[in-house]
């Protein structure tokens, strides 16, 4: 086998159908494209020998509609990370600030839960604390629908709040902060399938305790693992057929855990970039007093219309990142 990880197959075979969906998504939307541009070709040419107003609007809209999808499957040509194609997992996380910071955090929440029904993805909560007054300390959002990793991975990082907190009896300005972070979804179902062909039997008088009949017999088992370079061992029992299942059930267990301790060392790998996400380095501020503004600190990009971009209008921040990410690896 040219994959050593003894869950190599089966991985791959799941990886394969989730590009292969992907993929399809691709080709689906070029497809669409295609023939709406060549449907408004044919009909702008029928107009030019017989011209009609009503129809040549009808063109305009149609061909503005053709623009911006064609935009639209650009950004989505800079989504090329291994990940991106997959769900996303939303994990937004209070700053200091109590009630006031709490409220932002469910406000963020709100914003992605909005983004993702704009574009059609599904939203399940799973899991969330709530504030002692109002909002929340902290929720892990599941987005579920192709690409939206690749979309989302540009929230990562600490949003700042700039408001008239509706918590002051004073009416003061207060600045909160609330810390977002996107993982990729896996797939964690650890349905452990073993292979004939990725184990080696072998047989043996056992050993020990069990009288003339055990050792007489070759009904001691040992399974090696091919892929994984696993051994176990059994020869507790008298039949051959019972020491193979008890060691297929040792076998499974044993692999049971590396999958675990490789799901735990991919998601400690994701969690290693939280290390840089520090209350003093936000990604974008949201100002709502004196003066309405969102300004993104990466791309430079501002939006004055805040309200929009709390119901979720954030694609213009996204892709105004990925078009700065794509441009800093180009000049790599």
């Amino acid at each position: 086998m040219t994959d050593p990880g003894f869950w190599g197959n089966q991985e791959r075979a799941r990886e394969v159908v989730q590009q292969v969906k992907a993929l399809k998504v691709w080709l689906d939307a070029f497809d669409r494209l295609w023939s709406r541009t060549l449907s408004a070709i044919e009909m702008d040419e029928l107009l030019e020998a017989d011209p009609d107003p009503e129809m040549i609007a009808e063109v305009d809209r149609e061909t503005a509609a053709i623009r911006e999808e064609i935009e639209s499957f650009k950004l989505k040509s800079l989504l090329q990370g291994a990940d991106d194609f997959r769900d996303a997992q939303v994990e937004i996380s209070a700053g200091a600030g109590g009630t006031e910071a709490q409220d932002w955090a469910q406000m963020l929440m709100r914003l992605y839960t909005r983004w993702a029904e704009r574009r059609g993805y599904g939203v399940e909560i799973l899991d969330m604390s709530e504030g002692e007054e109002a909002g929340i300390k902290g929720a892990v959002l599941e987005i579920k629908g192709v690409y939206a990793y690749g979309f989302l991975r540009a929230e990562t990082g600490v949003h700042r709040l700039v408001r008239i907190s509706p918590f002051d009896s004073q009416a003061r300005r207060h600045t909160s902060f609330a810390s977002v972070f996107i993982y990729p979804v896996v797939d964690t179902d650890i349905n452990i399938e073993i292979r004939e062909d990725d184990i080696r039997l072998d047989v043996f008088r056992a050993s020990g305790a069990g009288g003339q009949h055990v050792n007489k017999t070759s009904s001691a088992v040992r399974i090696t693992h091919i892929p994984s370079g696993i051994v176990v061992t059994c020869q507790q029992e008298r039949s051959q057929g019972k020491n193979k299942a008890t060691a297929m059930k040792q076998l499974k267990n044993r692999l049971y855990q590396l999958e675990v301790e490789k799901q735990a060392a991919a998601k400690a790998k994701m969690d290693a970039g939280k290390q840089d996400v520090s209350f003093g380095s936000q990604i974008r501020s949201y100002v709502f007093q004196p003066y309405t503004m969102v300004n993104d600190h990466r791309t430079e990009l501002k939006i004055t219309d805040v309200q929009k971009v709390m119901d979720g209008a954030i694609d213009p921040f996204i892709e105004a990142f990925l078009k700065l990410q794509g441009a800093a690896k180009a000049g790599a």
